[in-house]
């Protein structure tokens, strides 16, 4: 199969199983890139459910394609921090990282979630939870459903739940909910103290799970900026902290990369970890 055959085989069978979408699919032109972000608006707005087969063996061959032609970043390549920074004798153990986190073939790359952990619903939509799951397959939105299922309600914030990274190239992804600030009545986002604990816990929560299963590397997204507002600034200070703080506790020898995406996070980052 060509690369849009393989692409109008996939849309074909969500169409199917999804006919409420097929007269909107038709406003996409029969080409490549166009059938791409279609197969990619499907498989955000597919629910959890039975997997085909037929549809997993090609979705698979496609996304391990893509993900190839993205470029894999191993985090042995990626430079560490300076000793004199703040993490000091363990600074051979922290990176900062601008770039596609999806990218990363870390032991586990984090998902800042939602709390029903099913990740993002709305067709191609620029969050994390989003590109996350697009890229790894509808096995990873399965694999959510059933850890839901089986606890018999939400995620809790704070906490965090450990999948199989399925087509992307890290081991797994660790899911965490982050605090979700509201703004006041003047339109600022201020994080009570409880959310502050909240989002402290959830980079724990993650470490602690990195830990147990004995992962060499985690990528840390920033949790809660971004969609849930938390103060850029602040919830860098949080992750910084509570990173060191786990580092010192323990001998765990794991690689901890601070992945940024935008200019302004790296500059925080990198300020505040250059702070001794």
């Amino acid at each position: 199969m060509t690369r849009l055959e393989k692409i109008l085989f996939l849309n074909k069978i969500l169409l199917e199983e999804m006919p409420d979408y097929a007269e909107s699919a038709g406003n996409f032109e029969r080409d490549e890139f166009e059938q791409r972000q279609l197969l990619r608006a499907l498989m955000n707005l597919r629910p959890p459910g039975n997997l085909r087969e037929d549809f997993l063996k090609i979705q698979d061959e496609l996304l391990t394609e893509e993900t190839k032609e993205r470029g894999i970043v191993n985090p042995d390549d990626l430079p560490t921090v300076s000793e004199k920074s703040f993490f000091k004798d363990k600074a051979r153990q922290i990176v900062i990282w601008q770039g596609d986190i999806t990218r990363l073939a870390a032991g586990a790359i984090v998902n800042a979630a939602n709390s029903a952990l099913l990740g993002c619903f709305v067709p191609g939509h620029k969050c994390i939870d989003n590109a996350i799951h697009s890229f790894a397959g509808l096995q990873l939105r399965e694999s959510c459903a059933q850890i839901i299922r089986r606890q018999g309600h939400e995620e809790t914030t704070g906490n965090a739940k450990i999948t199989p990274a399925f087509n992307l190239p890290a081991k797994f992804v660790i899911h965490t909910v982050g605090p979700i600030i509201h703004a006041d009545g003047k339109g600022n986002f201020k994080p009570t103290d409880l959310d502050a604990k909240l989002l402290e816990r959830c980079y724990s929560s993650c470490l602690n799970l990195a830990a147990e299963n004995n992962l060499k590397s985690i990528a840390f997204c920033c949790i809660s900026t971004g969609e849930f507002h938390f103060p850029n600034r602040q919830a860098a200070e949080i992750a910084v902290k509570t990173v060191y703080n786990f580092l010192q506790k323990s001998d765990n020898d794991i690689k901890i990369i601070f992945n940024v995406f935008k200019d302004f996070d790296r500059e925080i980052y990198t300020k505040l970890i250059s702070e001794v």
